[in-house]
C-alpha cells in the first residue's frame, strides 16, 4: 500500500515537472552578460566607482546612485559619456579610454534593465546610514 502511494507520488512530481517544462515561456531566464559588460563592471572596480556611486542603494554617497542612471529621461548615453570622460568639480575625469568608457557605459544599461533602486533619499541619513522608520 505505501509503495503505492510513493509510486503514484512519483508519477504525479514526473507529470508536474514535465507540464512545467514545456509550458515554461522562458521569460524569467536572464541573459548572461556580455563581454563589454563584464569588462564595464572591471573598469568600475579597477577605478573603484563604488567608493562614491551606489548601485541598488549599496555603495558610496559622495555621487548620485547609477542604478537606473541609464534609463533616466533628463540624461542619456552622451550625457554620461561627457560626465565619465571630463568630469566636473566633484567628480575627477579618471583618463578612460573611449573603449573603457563604452564598456562602464554597458554596465550601467545592464544594470539599469536588471533592477530598480528602491531607496529613498529620505531614509539615509547624511551619514549615509539607512533610517529605519
Amino acid at each position: 500500500m505505501i509503495t503505492r502511494i510513493w509510486i503514484v507520488l512519483f508519477v504525479l512530481f514526473a507529470a508536474y515537472s514535465v507540464a512545467v517544462y514545456i509550458y515554461s515561456d522562458g521569460q524569467h531566464r536572464e541573459s548572461l552578460p556580455s563581454a563589454s559588460v563584464n569588462r564595464g563592471w572591471q573598469a568600475w572596480q579597477k577605478n573603484n566607482c563604488h567608493t562614491c556611486h551606489q548601485l541598488y542603494g549599496l555603495g558610496g554617497y559622495m555621487g548620485p546612485d547609477l542604478t537606473n542612471a541609464a534609463s533616466d529621461p533628463r540624461k542619456g548615453r552622451e550625457y554620461m559619456r561627457a560626465f565619465i570622460k571630463y568630469g566636473t568639480n566633484s567628480m575627477p575625469s579618471f583618463q578612460l579610454s573611449d573603449k573603457e568608457i563604452n564598456d562602464i557605459l554597458s554596465f550601467l544599461s545592464w544594470v539599469d534593465k536588471s533592477g530598480k533602486n528602491i531607496v529613498s533619499p529620505a531614509n539615509v541619513h547624511w551619514t549615509g546610514n539607512y533610517l529605519i522608520n
